[in-house]
């Protein structure tokens, strides 16, 4: 059984697909490697933002469903995204970075012995930045060569996923049993789990909370996190291990840039295992990356009338020439 790799990406929901892309490109400096619509609501944009090569667990992407309403954190939900920089010193210009900027922030604190900095964006989406000065493991990916932050300040990939639970003993035996992943540290209510070569790209911190109220989805929220496998033979020994444990599953699904199964594996939780390839260099140029409309094969055919079903964003950023500061 060839076992996860670490966090492959994590989707969310906006209210706004052009102030997502506002923030992640001009505040973040994360790139945008593919405009596309949800395959399966193909009048819902999917963007996805990532390093600068659009490298596996680097991705951070956001579906904009037409008139979903604010989503409402609690319990049983996934609830904190975090991005790795570098250094501690790159907290530091985070930090002030986001203070000239209005980003909401709380402040660089530590858990687990890295340092971090929590922050929210517009719709009250909750993410974190977390340093890789003492991290070992899993490599993390490439920061935008082209984007507005220096690179040795850049957010280079996806860190912990956090996940607040009620049924904590539930999850622990979920993760540990049947995802192999091992719980190497805990403070307060707060467990550290980690799989595959470890450190910040391959760890899950579980939260028990069992006084919020249940979290309700939509905008501002987390629809479900990915985890990494290597290729489409290692993902159907998945599929067959889920149903060994019981769980119902989506089966095998080609979402075209990797190929994916999801499962339910905990109240309001979603789980997906992608593969690490394709990729999204197959349709665009590097240079051009997420400019234009890209969709699947199988969604070529209906192009005109996605294209009337979706606004039109101007994601063209080739043109433009990015002052790092």
């Amino acid at each position: 059984m060839n076992g996860l790799k670490g966090v492959h990406h994590v989707t969310a929901i906006t209210s706004s697909a052009e102030k997502n892309y506002q923030f992640f490109t001009y505040v973040l400096g994360m790139r945008l490697v593919k405009k596309t619509v949800n395959q399966d609501d193909i009048q819902t944009y999917h963007l996805f933002f990532a390093d600068d090569k659009g490298s596996a667990g680097t991705d951070m992407t956001f579906f904009d469903f037409p008139g979903i309403p604010k989503g409402v954190h609690g319990t049983n939900e996934i609830s904190k995204t975090s991005f790795r920089v570098p250094s501690d010193a790159a907290l530091a210009y985070w930090e002030k970075r986001f203070e000239r900027l209005n980003v909401q922030h709380f402040g660089i604190k530590e858990m687990f012995g890295k340092k971090t900095l929590s922050f929210v964006d517009f719709d009250d989406q909750q993410y974190q930045l977390i340093s890789d000065e003492h991290n070992e493991g899993v490599p993390s990916g490439t920061p935008w060569e082209k984007g507005p932050v220096p690179l040795d300040y850049a957010i280079t990939g996806l860190g912990p996923v956090f996940v607040r639970i009620a049924n904590f003993d539930y999850f622990k035996e979920m993760l540990e049993k049947v995802m192999e992943f091992k719980e190497i540290a805990q403070e307060d209510s707060y467990h550290l789990f980690e799989v595959g070569e470890g450190g910040n790209g391959a760890q899950v911190v579980v939260e028990y909370n069992a006084v919020l109220p249940p979290a309700r989805q939509g905008f501002g929220t987390v629809h479900h996190a990915a985890f990494r496998v290597e290729d489409r033979k290692v993902l159907e020994q998945w599929i067959t291990r889920f149903d060994q444990f019981g769980f119902s599953t989506s089966g095998y699904v080609n979402r075209h840039f990797f190929e994916s199964l999801y499962a339910r594996v905990a109240p309001q939780i979603l789980f997906e295992l992608a593969t690490d390839g394709p990729g999204f260099m197959g349709d665009e140029p590097y240079e051009t990356l997420g400019e234009m409309l890209s969709l699947p094969p199988f969604l070529e055919p209906k192009r005109e009338q996605i294209e009337k079903l979706v606004r039109p964003i101007d994601t063209v950023r080739s043109t433009i020439e990015f002052t790092k500061e």
